[in-house]
């Protein structure tokens, strides 16, 4: 038997530590760690850009695994190269507060660049984080003198590949060329049903040709000069991104196992761990067992250092050359926004209270964007093929092209779950703030890449418009009943449903300003809505989310009201009012923003006194009553539309003044 080289004992080191973690945690998934070790060992030890001492350094190689369940292969990687992931850490894999969760999570292991599990996620991510490297390159690079040069890559297998959002995003990647973007297929034909042949034939290489991909297949995944060809290849591609095709064993060394679905997601056992070892001529058996040569083969501090060294020498030189440029890029970096943009916000609005105006909330969103997106240079717009739907273009943003990519919108198409998850990747590089349109009743489509944003506290945005029946004619499929509460459910996510343009321009505010480690959803009409008036001190409450818009002295009843309801509450607490009734009315606009504020406001706002409470809402009634209490009147819609013009089914489903007042008189005189 022939004793392993160095890159056999290296590789072997992902294996040995991946199956013993796995094993003492009695759960995981050593098959895809085991079979892409060789792979790994491959980009991770030869190729790979990145220097373990300093994990956030600017222009450093983005590494995805899409297939998260393997994470022992991303947790063995940090540990052996150098990265603050002790092997203590290792051994706690999977267990309570350890930096080894049984997914990595973005944020809380040092060297994870996005959270992944829920699979197809990752290479969307991977690619909105080779577009944000495309369009920073193409805005800053010189010449002379080129600092953002850095390569995507990611490991995927065949689930990532089952996923439809895979699909979408791979598909407007090679539609936009993004070269650097490199992934390597770890194509096993194992899933945890068992072989995939049942049920996955996809001639995979051909549909990412067809998707303008260049296409590497029947390489060896155990053959590193053989990977390392491929990866060559890869990188001297100009015009597209690279699939590398690695056939690969599942469970490659584990000698009884490999090959199986019965390796994909269990602990080998102590006896299969034993007998793995001892084929692979491990030096002891003894758990968790790395020898000096290769620890030493892997440590890549001196070498991450020297290369972060040589470029910040290039950017230094850069900086000096390009003053202006370097100042700009600099503070991408750091993801700063300008100065200047929370006063020129703050005049917006007062403007907008000053001259009121009835218009939809989607035309007072893109106002808002015409007078703050111009001002902010990380700015990424886009929408699912609905940019005239949505009105997310503002004046001077430019659409990137195949053949340009020299802008600030994306056309994403018909694609809401690739969007979203393009746009995640895109706010984990770092430079850029993105926003994404479509319909409300489309969020849906969205919603797990909507969470995973929420998850790893990203700044993203979403323009949902047509929020209710008052997209009329349409009918049942497109008019969003649910869709609202769906969101507010996710932890983290805030959402904001504004009444007219000064709580939408706040909305734009607190998205860009305030919610800087959290994704915003602005929940947008069709129709117009009237304006309400404020004081200045009403104006500045918009920002705790609710606030009283109508008062009484000594209210007896209160009613709660958010986006197009609110003008309606209005007018009909003004026919109460003009019968002695004592209403307050309260615009809450953001109901998670209004409950991170502390007791006393929340009291000042909704005093427990009053007991008599409404609200109004055109969409699901489910979680008003923590509000209104079991006796409080909650009025909404909990059954799918109609298809007719909004006017008919605004009075169909009783929300007009007259309807409104009705069932308040009665809920009031009980």
């Amino acid at each position: 038997m022939t004793t392993p080289t160095l890159r056999q004992l290296c590789a072997n080191a992902i294996r040995v530590l991946s199956m013993d973690a796995i094993q003492k945690a009695n759960s995981g998934h050593p098959g895809a760690p085991m079979g892409m070790a060789d792979i790994a060992e491959v980009l991770w030890r030869r190729n790979l850009k990145h220097n373990p001492l300093n994990p956030k350094w600017a222009n450093r190689d983005r590494f995805v695994l899409s297939n998260g369940h393997g994470s022992m292969l991303i947790y063995s990687l940090l540990h052996l190269t150098g990265y603050d992931l002790s092997l203590a850490e290792l051994k706690n894999f999977r267990q309570l507060g350890s930096l080894t969760p049984g997914h990595p999570e973005y944020g809380h292991t040092p060297g994870v660049e996005t959270t992944t599990g829920p699979l197809g996620q990752g290479i969307a991510n991977a690619v909105g984080m080779a577009l944000a490297e495309k369009l920073l390159a193409r805005e800053f690079n010189q010449e002379d003198l080129k600092p953002v040069d850095h390569y995507t890559y990611a490991f995927l297998g065949d689930g990532c590949l089952m996923e439809g959002v895979s699909h979408e995003a791979c598909s407007l990647a090679g539609t936009l060329g993004l070269n650097k973007l490199i992934a390597f297929y770890d194509a096993n034909n194992i899933s945890i049903d068992g072989d995939i042949e049942g049920w996955f034939t996809d001639n995979t290489a051909e549909r990412f040709r067809a998707y303008g991909w260049n296409v590497i297949e029947n390489v060896d995944g155990h053959n590193p000069e053989q990977i390392q060809a491929a990866l060559d290849a890869a990188k001297k591609e100009s015009n597209k991104p690279s699939l590398i095709i690695c056939k690969t064993v599942i469970g490659k060394g584990a000698p009884n196992k490999e090959g199986t679905h019965h390796v994909h997601g269990a602990p080998l056992g102590a006896d299969e761990i034993k007998a793995s070892k001892e084929a692979m001529q491990w030096p002891s058996l003894e758990p968790f067992y790395v020898p000096e040569e290769a620890y030493n083969a892997w440590n890549a501090r001196t070498t991450g250092q020297k290369v972060e060294e040589e470029w910040n020498k290039l950017f230094a030189a850069y900086k000096e050359r390009y003053p202006e440029l370097g100042a700009k890029l600099e503070a991408r970096f750091n993801g700063e926004l300008e100065a200047n943009l929370a006063e020129l916000a703050d005049q917006y609005i007062a403007q907008l209270q000053a001259e009121p105006k009835s218009l939809a909330t989607r035309s007072s969103s893109q106002n808002a964007l015409n007078a703050l997106a111009p001002h902010v240079s990380s700015i990424l717009g886009g929408s699912a093929d609905l940019a005239p739907s949505n009105l997310t273009m503002f004046k001077g943003c430019k659409s990137i092209t195949p053949n340009d990519v020299a802008g600030n919108y994306v056309h994403y198409g018909v694609r809401e779950f690739g969007m979203a998850a393009i746009m995640n990747g895109v706010a984990l590089h770092g430079t850029h703030l993105p926003y994404g349109g479509t319909f409300l009743m489309f969020s849906s489509y969205a919603m797990n890449a909507i969470r995973m944003a929420a998850l790893m506290k990203l700044q993203t945005v979403y323009v949902f418009t047509h929020d209710s029946i008052g997209v009329g004619e349409d009918g049942p499929t497109h008019q969003p009943i649910e869709n609202t509460e769906q969101l507010r459910l996710i932890p983290n996510l805030s959402v904001w449903r504004p009444a007219d343009q000064v709580e939408t321009a706040v909305a734009w505010k607190q998205a860009l300003l305030a919610n800087r480690t959290k994704p915003t959803a602005l929940i947008l009409t069709r129709q117009n809505l009237e304006q309400q008036e404020r004081t200045a001190q009403q104006v500045a409450d918009i920002e705790k989310g609710g606030y009283v818009l109508v008062d009484a002295v000594n209210p007896e009843v209160i009613f709660v009201a958010t986006g197009s309801e609110v003008d309606l509450a209005v007018k009909v607490a003004e026919k109460l009012t003009a019968e002695g009734k004592a209403v307050r009315v309260v615009s809450m606009p953001s109901v998670d923003t209004f409950e991170a504020q502390d007791q006393a406001y929340r009291e000042s706002v909704l005093p427990t006194s009053v007991r008599k409470r409404v609200v109004l809402e055109v969409g699901s009634t489910s979680g008003w009553y923590k509000y209104v209490g079991l006796d409080g009147l909650v009025l909404g819609i909990d059954r799918y539309g109609d298809s007719a013009p909004a006017a008919q089914l605004f009075d169909l489903f009783g929300f007009t003044v007259d309807k409104v007042y009705d069932k308040v008189s009665q809920y009031l005189n009980k």
